[in-house]
């Protein structure tokens, strides 16, 4: 194989691990993928290939469709409520490469942990379809290329798609705004104060808690202001002296790690609309830490 291959590949390997995340929620198995994009890439390489973005964007997206799939199979099984493994930033990036910042705003929109579990509710193509066309601004055309689809079915699946995302607002406040929200979150839950908690959320909030089954979290998802309340502040009371809580970017948003005797314990991310929280997002299975424990 020419040494140049190894180039593209290199090149495009970002792009690529972003689409295979979105796609499963799942770092390991986006890296599986990759993986297996590489040995397929290496065994074609040679050949006339006139796009190689394409070729590996089509590659990777159909090898997602397959591994999203089985992982189904085993989500269906998962105790407890199931949430993405959080998606570290690099440091100093609010998300991939973009030629400009509306496509980088984009980018970063659809990592979010609100709208990567209900990514979940999707079908493979109608999912495949939905991050190819907000994440990339893929056109139908190329899509339906990628997807060995036509364009008029690839359209009937996006708009199947942002229907039943339309409970999510992912297309939230701008960073800055996003983490003033945070803090005053943090302050107000440290501060112990319920009612003042109680007029952050919106009167749809909804908390989902990831404990996998190895950590303690609540067993289904809890919804309404005085409900999320009340295990918040229970939470806070339970924590003591020993809790420490970062702000950090993951997602490519603001979130909070939360430390309990000198280990991360938690992740936390927040979902907004018109100023309020309308989405809390509580990451405690241990494997799913992993990367932010690193980081």
């Amino acid at each position: 194989m020419k040494p140049a291959a190894d180039d593209i590949f290199t090149t495009e390997r970002k792009y690529l691990l972003g689409i295979a995340y979105r796609m499963l929620g799942s770092v390991a198995d986006a890296e599986d993928v990759l993986q297996e994009a590489w040995l397929r890439w290496r065994t074609h390489a040679g050949d006339d290939i006139r796009n190689p973005r394409a070729y590996l964007g089509r590659t990777v997206t159909l090898l997602s469709i397959d591994a999203l799939r089985r992982a189904r199979r085993e989500r269906g099984v998962y105790p407890g409520p199931w949430l993405p493994e959080p998606f570290p930033d690099a440091p100093g990036d609010d998300g991939e490469d973009a030629a400009d910042g509306e496509a980088h705003l984009a980018l970063a929109q659809t990592l979010s942990m609100g709208l990567l579990a209900l990514l979940e509710t999707l079908s493979p193509s109608e999912r495949a379809t939905f991050v190819l066309r907000e994440a990339y601004g893929m056109a139908y055309d190329d899509i339906a290329a990628c997807l060995d689809a036509r364009p008029a079915t690839c359209r009937q699946w996006q708009r199947r798609a942002r229907a039943r995302l339309a409970s999510v607002d992912w297309h939230d406040e701008a960073p800055q705004a996003g983490r003033a929200l945070l803090e005053r979150f943090l302050a107000t839950l440290h501060g112990g104060d319920a009612a003042a908690l109680v007029a952050l959320l919106d009167d749809h909030v909804e908390l989902v808690s990831d404990g996998g089954g190895k950590a303690v979290a609540a067993t289904r998802p809890l919804h309404g202001p005085r409900a999320v309340s009340r295990f918040l502040c229970g939470i806070a009371r339970r924590g003591g002296a020993t809790v420490r809580v970062d702000i950090v970017r993951f997602n490519g948003r603001w979130g909070a790690l939360v430390g309990l005797g000198g280990r991360l314990d938690t992740a936390l991310s927040l979902a907004s609309h018109a100023g309020r929280v309308r989405g809390i997002y509580l990451v405690r299975n241990p494997d799913k830490l992993a990367r932010l424990r690193a980081r």
